[in-house]
């Protein structure tokens, strides 16, 4: 049905991004950065994703959160600082739940994740920039099925990290 690129935590790297772009412009739908870019709105290098405001980013005209409908399934954005992200997902899966939401995209924590909550798949793609719990500079990919969610991470530098893939049922 569709795939989404979510990355999260690039501080301020512009050919990262712009490499992202590039390589995935024809194979998927939705590009999600969960913040903490350091760029500004009108940068190019993130003129194609859907991006909220971190607490790194000083960029305004960044929305701290966005609530995105997509293949039917409502997808909560935040960067995840205001929800206490490093503590635990339980205010994150209370506004996720007065959202209706399916999937929640967050980062903030630098640490590569996927759960699923409650019927909700919480991603946290990592960092590119400057990963925690691991070496990878990670991202994701999230191929939406009619039954399924089929996550793939990838490391920027070396490809597929095999071992992180999963697939959630609807």
């Amino acid at each position: 049905m569709g795939k989404i690129l979510i990355v999260s935590d690039s501080h301020g790297l512009t050919n990262e991004l712009e490499k992202l772009k590039e390589t995935y412009k024809d194979e998927v739908d939705l590009m999600i950065h969960c913040g903490d870019s350091e760029l500004f709105a009108d940068d190019k290098q993130v003129d194609k994703f859907l991006i909220v405001r971190g607490n790194c980013d000083y960029e305004s005209k960044f929305p701290n959160d966005i609530l995105e409908t997509y293949e039917g399934l409502n997808i909560f954005i935040t960067h995840g600082h205001r929800y206490s992200v490093k503590s635990s997902l339980m205010s994150l899966l209370y506004r996720a739940k007065e959202l209706d939401a399916k999937i929640v995209c967050f980062g903030h924590s630098h640490i590569v994740g996927a759960e699923m909550n409650k019927g909700i798949l919480f991603l946290n793609p990592g960092s590119i920039s400057l990963p925690r719990g691991r070496r990878e500079r990670t991202y994701m990919i999230l191929d939406i099925q009619k039954t399924s969610l089929d996550l793939r991470v990838y490391d920027f530098d070396s490809g597929e990290l095999e071992e992180l893939r999963q697939s959630f049922t609807l």
